[in-house]
């Protein structure tokens, strides 16, 4: 999978792209960032099936982008950071709370939450803070092909009435009434970056507007 990083001291606009699936890719990235401050690991892939009818290779190409591109990605940066920095993870409502029919996206976000704890105590002693963000239903494209909404659409008949069923994407409407935007999360990215999160590490934060309750 293609993605973008930028450097702490790149110019303006200037990207380093890589397949964050390959450990080549990852090792030519540390090798021409002149440092690295913040890395926020927001790739990411789901499968609507059951685990039933889910193939190894569908399974493997979930757990190939999720888990083992954010490995790859926060050893890089552990070996990277020479002392202090921040690392953000993005996971799910799903590595908590199981959804049928999403069995390898669920597994695959467990898995982030643990790495995540592991990571923020083996950088612990450099400074370097390790946390996720968990979002719930967030108003992207990649929610579409979810089998909840997938199945409200087709009970309700629209796309639009799939999703009031999350509390609408109406942008008028405060954050806790209405499905999550890319927005919120993004903001919850920046407090975990920021200094003000400092006394933070190793720690999750459910960007999911109450859904985990």
């Amino acid at each position: 999978m293609g993605y973008s990083v930028f450097g702490a001291d790149a110019a303006p606009g200037a990207e380093l792209y890589l397949d964050i699936t390959s450990e080549e890719s990852w090792d030519r990235i540390a090798a021409e960032l002149p440092r690295l401050d913040l890395l926020v690991l927001s790739a990411g892939v789901s499968h609507a099936g059951q685990l039933s009818d889910t193939s190894l290779d569908e399974w493997r190409r979930v757990q190939s982008v999720n888990l083992d591109g954010a490995f790859l990605g926060v050893r890089m940066a552990l070996r990277k950071m020479s002392k202090g920095g921040s690392i953000v993870l993005i996971g799910s409502a799903s590595g908590k709370r199981a959804v049928a029919g999403t069995g390898a996206y669920c597994a695959s976000k467990a898995a982030l939450r643990m790495l995540t704890r592991v990571a923020a105590l083996e950088g612990k002693a450099r400074g370097i803070r390790v946390n996720s963000v968990s979002p719930a239903g967030v108003a992207t494209p990649t929610w579409r092909s979810t089998p909840f909404l997938q199945v409200a659409r087709e009970r309700l008949g629209s796309e639009e009435a799939a999703w009031a069923t999350l509390g609408g994407t109406d942008a008028a409407a405060s954050a806790p009434d209405r499905s999550t935007f890319a927005a919120d999360v993004a903001q919850t990215v920046v407090f975990l970056c920021s200094r003000d999160a400092g006394a933070l590490t190793g720690t999750d934060l459910a960007a999911d507007a109450g859904y985990m309750a």
